[in-house]
């Protein structure tokens, strides 16, 4: 009886304690979800007279605002959106409250063409006659091309000016695999000399059509960056890569000297350089009014558009995707329910993508086409459009892009690792097959025969051709003219605009206005815009999809961020399924 009364007491314990875990399990996930739907409530912070915007931008910016809870460190990871962005400096320039803007920068994690837009928006802002001061630590090439777009640039007098010229650093990971005993399988377009997404695999160095391609369009990104400090510094081409090759400005007063800036001072001293323009005393506080909550009070919310702006920012993959990624089924799915919506009369497709899955990029140019067919599609490239970012956009009316937009890319290919070898050598695992056919088993521990090679390489070229040939409907140009500008070929908008890839010039607000042109909107005021996205994830959901595709951020290293990049392009080659329109490698400009 003792056994018995101890036993079921046990047994009450042990459900009431799995009960009231469960209870506080779901507690933490409310307040998990909550704190995701507050990144989105506009701050209850009130806006006041004589106010200076502080825009402080030091996290991920992207072309929408996104926010979810990482499952690990319980911390939220947000994106601050452009369209956000240019909305809020768009409404700063005529907001009586605001009497200027305060602008730091460090802008690692935002791409030169999204720069280039935020630029154009703040050289509108100081039309209105309001200040823009910026003042930084440190100063690097994005931060300082952004910052140089104020009247008055002031930085410490210790840290560092960092305007070096542009570099790129690809990794290869051909001798590690070498040493592990893994050969990959490649197969690219016959004639893509320039698709060299796999070249880190199959070389310790870059190609000369890999450098040629690169060397051209950082050529071109630098031009756009000395070109715009010209005009802002007045400071010629010729000079400032002068200076910059015998590295004259090592210091901030260097920089001074060199009239980058305007002078070396304390946070203190810029402090009381902005109360001065508000005519307040040094005593009195300064009114700064944080960027990102005047950003959350600036969101729209309209319900109802003419102009539906489709998001698709992130790798190409098959299914549905996550946030960050762009999924075939979800994309297409999003573009047919806009097609279908009566009140939205043009769409402006926002593509910000290195591409990924051809199957997933050929899903949503299908969509795009049958949507071109009843209504006007216009697409705005953000920093990369290339590859399948390109395929999806090849399509519209009209294309738009930046003159350090990256695009072009039109090329395909295929890896497939064999591991015969190193499983067997290395850890004693060997494998045998039983197959009905001659090709049944296609297995990652059996090599390739030259038939099976032979067969996957017409498969791959049969893509390209399909490739190119649709770009060519899209572009009026014929298949052999598309080939000749592509091979996996990655273009600067500066050189893309003449060979026919893009039609003009402009950012995301650009090709809204021509897309308003198009349904016989002329006014601005009359312009009613929604941004559509897939990453619209119920919040609960989010958390549980980013818990289970490692949809996890923490605050890292330079170091560990480049090892994490180089995790991710591995991981995306392991993961991807059938043939790939990519980027062509993985690439830091610094």
């Amino acid at each position: 009886m003792t056994f018995w009364k101890t036993f079921f007491a046990s047994l009450l314990a042990t459900i009431a304690s799995g009960l009231l875990l469960m209870v506080i399990f779901f507690m933490i996930l409310g307040a998990m979800v909550s704190g995701i739907d507050g990144l989105f409530e506009a701050p209850n912070k009130i806006l006041k007279s004589n106010a200076v915007l502080h825009m402080k931008l030091n996290s991920k910016v992207g072309d929408v605002s996104y926010a979810y809870m990482d499952p690990m460190s319980f911390q939220p990871i947000e994106q601050m959106g452009l369209v956000d962005i240019l909305s809020a400096i768009k409404a700063a320039k005529t907001d009586n409250r605001i009497k200027g803007i305060y602008l730091n920068v460090t802008a690692s994690n935002v791409g030169m063409a999204l720069l280039k837009e935020i630029r154009i928006a703040l050289e509108d802002f100081k039309s209105s006659g309001k200040f823009l001061i910026a003042y930084q630590e440190n100063y690097d090439n994005k931060s300082y091309y952004l910052s140089s777009v104020a009247q008055e640039i002031y930085q410490y007098p210790t840290g560092m000016f960092g305007v070096t010229g542009l570099g790129a650093e690809i990794p290869f990971i051909k001798g590690t695999l070498d040493l592990l005993g893994v050969e990959m399988q490649i197969i690219r377009g016959t004639n893509n000399k320039f698709k060299s997404a796999v070249e880190p695999l199959m070389y310790t160095q870059m190609s000369e059509a890999n450098r040629l391609q690169t060397q051209k369009y950082l050529n071109a990104l630098w031009n756009e960056i000395t070109q715009s400090i010209e005009m802002s510094r007045n400071i010629s081409q010729v000079e400032i890569n002068r200076i910059v090759d015998s590295v004259l400005t090592r210091t901030p007063q260097d920089a001074a000297d060199f009239k980058f800036i305007d002078a070396v001072k304390y946070y203190d001293e810029v402090a009381n350089i902005m109360r001065e323009k508000l005519s307040i005393s040094t005593s009195e506080d300064l009114n700064l009014f944080p960027f990102r909550d005047y950003v959350k009070k600036k969101r729209a919310h309209d319900a109802k558009s003419n102009i539906a702006v489709v998001s698709l920012e992130g790798e190409i993959v098959d299914g549905n995707g996550v946030t960050g990624q762009i999924g075939g089924n979800s994309s297409a799915e999003l573009i047919r329910k806009i097609r279908q919506d009566s009140t939205v009369k043009a769409v402006v497709l926002r593509v910000n993508s290195g591409g990924g899955s051809a199957l997933a990029s050929d899903l949503i140019w299908r969509e795009v086409e049958l949507t071109k067919a009843v209504k006007p599609v216009v697409v705005s490239m953000g920093n990369v459009a290339a590859s399948g970012g390109y395929y999806v956009a090849c399509g519209a009316n009209r294309i738009f892009a930046q003159e350090n937009t990256i695009t072009g890319s039109i090329g395909v290919f295929g890896v497939i690792p064999y591991t015969g070898d190193v499983m067997k050598e290395k850890l004693g695992v060997t494998f045998d097959h039983v197959q009905t056919n001659a090709h049944s088993v296609l297995s990652l521990n059996k090599r390739l025969t030259a038939g099976e090679l032979k067969i996957i390489q017409h498969g791959v070229d049969d893509i390209y051709l399909d490739f190119i040939t649709k770009v060519g409907l899209g572009r009026n140009m014929t298949t052999a003219q598309v080939d000749s500008i592509g091979q996996g070929r990655v273009w600067a908008g500066t050189d893309a605009i003449n060979i026919g890839l893009i039609d003009e010039f402009g950012g995301l607000n650009d090709a809204i206005q021509y897309a308003a042109s198009l349904i016989g909107v002329d006014s601005t005021s009359d312009i009613e815009t929604r941004i559509e996205t897939t990453n619209k994830t119920d919040k609960f959901m989010q958390l549980i999809q980013n818990m289970n595709d490692g949809g996890v951020q923490m605050p890292t290293s330079t170091l560990q961020t480049r090892l994490q990049e180089i995790y991710h392009f591995l991981s995306q080659l392991e993961q991807a399924k059938g043939v790939q329109a990519r980027m062509p490698y993985l690439l830091w400009i610094d």
